[in-house]
């Protein structure tokens, strides 16, 4: 079975979801993203897996349910944080971020059989998910994060690999980006912080 990976920092004001500040403060952007953070987390419990690891900046809260192993995050960019995360596993291993709440566990729950590699693409042109049959590092250290061209860059990396594609989801950056994800997952923690807020916005 598969090592589900969720990549996160801990929901703290001033350092996540910054780029939704404004129209909303540090401490609400903060809310959203231990709303985004818990419902991801929630989706990953509820899929079949072989063991569930939460690499982690920062210090583990209320918002997480149990059954994860916590390990914290290596130094570096986020392309060595991320390969460090595969380098610790044996066996397959599908790694996700925390800014894509609206994902399921059908999503999450992938088939090996004559399959290398998993492949997510976010619509910011990034990737939500990226999967490996055999964690090999080097598929990742040295890749340019937080550009327009990562998710590009990053399934040229898997040249070579029988390759599956999973569906382009959207990130959880601006305001706009937000209450489009919450409208493809009306019933979860996100969507309710984010109406729950969005009225004090608009104030």
């Amino acid at each position: 079975m598969t090592t589900l990976l969720v990549i996160a920092k801990e929901p703290r004001p001033g350092r996540v979801k910054t780029r939704l500040t404004p129209p909303f403060t540090p401490e609400e952007a903060a809310t959203l993203a231990e709303a985004a953070l818990a419902d991801t987390l929630d989706t990953v419990a509820r899929t079949p897996a072989r063991r569930r690891v939460l690499v982690l900046d920062g210090t583990p809260g209320p918002w997480l349910p149990p059954g994860f192993d916590v390990v914290p995050q290596s130094g570096g960019g986020l392309d060595e944080r991320l390969a460090a995360a595969f380098a610790a596993c044996d066996g397959p291993a599908l790694l996700i971020g925390m800014d894509t709440p609206q994902v399921t566990p059908e999503l999450l729950t992938v088939d090996w059989a004559d399959c290398d590699a998993y492949f997510g693409p976010a619509r910011d042109g990034g990737f939500w998910a990226l999967g490996l049959a055999e964690p090999g590092p080097d598929r990742l250290r040295g890749v340019p994060m937080s550009q327009p061209y990562t998710g590009a860059a990053q399934r040229a990396r898997l040249a070579g690999l029988r390759v599956r594609d999973l569906p382009a989801l959207r990130d959880v950056d601006t305001a706009h980006d937000a209450g489009l994800v919450a409208a493809d997952a009306p019933g979860g923690r996100f969507a309710t912080a984010l109406t729950q807020l969005t009225p004090a916005v608009r104030r």
